[in-house]
């Protein structure tokens, strides 16, 4: 079964990845859980590929973001989280890979699903995200690797993109208004959870999609006012990490950071200062980006 060989390598790394983490916690543990049970199911055979991928890609989420964290509480240390962060994006590509390696027709989302999905794209493109965060603020660093800090904002907005285009379809070229029918479906979809969930998917339709909003137009907003200063450019994103003629690795595309930045934002204040009123998201900074678009603009 192609499947069965194109996952015992993959599984053998994270289980390698997971031993070497030399720690307990609890994602880790589910990780590992979720290992053991697809090395069973992969002796076994006769389950569907998706089972087996989804297995899989639920295991790269667990035992990634236990090493996210790490980085995140150490402050992305200059020495070595570049190149962690490239290895961790590369891991979570992974699950989109394998599903292309073995010849099957079905798209990705037929396959992994959507939630799944989601949850690679938001973790890569919040993971670029914090580590520019950091990044922003060291200034030699900043004059330094100029170009890799472009890179990473680029492929941020680009994950975040695409992972809000999985169930509510962003039209960048269209007038942004309350009665937007992507921010109706992002409500209606999911305004349930927001408050009574709290486990890795939880908010999936509300306030992880506002986070991405917010995340990507701030990251187009230091893109200009930290690499163009105020300039509308249409860039094209190109990964940091690979340089890889393969299919299956994000297809570079056009980006107009002024646009994209001005409608996530204004998106972004729209929810929250309607439907989402009174529920503890702050439109301040985002408002404040916004006065920036708006003033580069003219």
């Amino acid at each position: 079964m192609a499947a069965v060989a194109a996952l015992r390598p993959r599984v053998a790394a994270l289980g390698r990845r997971l031993r070497g983490s030399g720690a307990r916690d609890t994602f880790l543990e589910k990780g590992s859980a979720n290992l053991d049970k697809l090395k069973d199911l992969c002796n076994e055979g006769k389950e569907h590929p998706s089972t087996l991928f989804q297995l899989y890609t639920q295991a790269v989420l667990d035992i990634t973001y236990f090493e996210e964290n790490q980085l995140v509480d150490e402050d992305f240390p200059e020495e070595y989280s570049l190149q962690k962060l490239k290895e961790l994006i590369c891991v979570l590509s992974e699950p989109e890979d394998l599903v292309r390696e073995c010849g099957i027709k079905e798209e990705p989302i037929n396959i992994l699903g959507a939630e799944l999905l989601e949850c690679l794209y938001w973790r890569k493109g919040a993971l670029l995200y914090m580590y520019c965060h950091t990044a922003k603020d060291r200034s030699e660093w900043l004059q330094e690797n100029a170009a890799t800090f472009k890179k990473c904002l680029n492929d941020g907005v680009h994950y975040l993109m695409k992972m809000l285009s999985f169930r509510c379809p962003l039209q960048l070229d269209e007038d942004v208004s309350l009665q937007d029918k992507d921010t109706a479906r992002l409500l209606s979809e999911g305004q349930h959870r927001y408050k009574h969930s709290n486990s890795l998917h939880a908010g999936i339709f509300s306030d992880t999609h506002l986070l991405a909003m917010m995340y990507s137009g701030e990251m187009c907003y230091w893109r200009l006012k930290h690499c163009g200063e105020g300039k509308q450019e249409s860039l094209e994103s190109v990964d940091p990490v690979y340089n890889s003629d393969l299919g299956s690795r994000p297809q570079s595309i056009s980006l107009d950071f002024q646009e994209t930045g001005r409608i996530m934002l204004t998106k972004y204040v729209a929810v929250c200062e309607g439907p989402l009123k009174g529920q503890g998201w702050n439109t301040t900074t985002a408002k404040q980006m916004l006065h920036y678009f708006v003033k580069s603009h003219n």
